[in-house]
């Protein structure tokens, strides 16, 4: 007789939190390709932000549900699978710092944290997926954002959106790679951790807290930082999104800051 995994409707119905967020990224996705708003900048930032926050709710719910279905039941009491963010343990680690990192430094910060009571989960291969389910999200919001790049062409796409989707598309690559980094802390630590004998847990514990600093202290290093972005640019260059649209996305983004006028439409297709 086997048992099956269930949680009350109540614990699954996405938040409305949630769906006000994705309605933002929506509507100003649509203004910025119809070019509807009067600054075509502040669109591009509300669409990337709303996009932002979207994408880490879907790897925290990616998390969670994950767990749900290696044996923590107790996940969806706790509301992480309605997407709201709001029942996040840490919601300034989760949402508000990551958008902070975004609008100030323009590189995908990796959120966190749904607590997931591991001793209910079985299986070392579930522990690793568990964590990896995350970073796994935010590679596919990456890719889906940049199909338009990679499959379809980019004729008839407005300049601004192309741009927008380009930051986006940055965003989610730099904020996978640095979530795939083995250190305490982030995601790339939970993939290994359940393969690491306990006397070596037992060493690495203490500086769990300090992991996501070390590796900003690291990647600070002019060598490791350019080592990182190059990473950054050839897995983009793949998938057909260049760095010129990039820089673009990420100016149109700063609507608080002159416009570079190598960014206008003239600059791009000539006069």
């Amino acid at each position: 007789m086997s048992s099956v995994t269930t949680t009350p409707k109540g614990d699954r119905r996405v938040s409305p939190v949630f769906l006000g967020i994705a309605a933002v990224m929506a509507v100003s996705g649509y203004a910025v390709w119809k070019g509807f708003s009067d600054s075509a900048a502040f669109a591009v930032f509300l669409f990337v932000v709303s996009a932002w926050v979207v994408s880490l709710c879907l790897h925290e719910y990616a998390h969670a549900r994950t767990a749900l279905h290696s044996g923590d039941i107790t996940i969806g009491a706790k509301g992480y699978l309605t997407l709201n963010p709001l029942k996040y343990t840490h919601a300034l680690l989760s949402i508000v710092l990551p958008v902070v990192f975004v609008i100030l430094g323009g590189i995908g910060l990796p959120g966190g944290a749904v607590y997931i009571e591991r001793d209910r989960v079985r299986g070392r291969w579930r522990h690793s997926l568990i964590s990896a389910a995350g970073p796994l999200t935010n590679a596919l919001f990456a890719l889906v954002c940049a199909m338009p790049f990679w499959l379809f062409g980019l004729g008839g796409v407005p300049l601004a959106f192309r741009q927008a989707l380009a930051f986006l598309v940055f965003l989610q690559v730099s904020a996978t790679l640095l979530n795939l980094v083995p250190v305490p802390g982030l995601d790339g630590y939970g993939v290994i951790e359940p393969w690491l004998s306990q006397r070596i847990r037992r060493q690495i514990a203490p500086f769990a807290p300090f992991g996501l600093i070390a590796v900003f202290v690291v990647l600070y290093q002019g060598t490791v930082n350019n080592a990182f972005f190059d990473l950054i640019y050839a897995i983009l260059g793949h998938l057909g999104v260049d760095q010129n649209s990039i820089y673009c996305g990420q100016d149109l983004f700063r609507f608080w800051s002159t416009q570079d006028p190598r960014c206008s439409v003239a600059a791009f297709f000539g006069p």
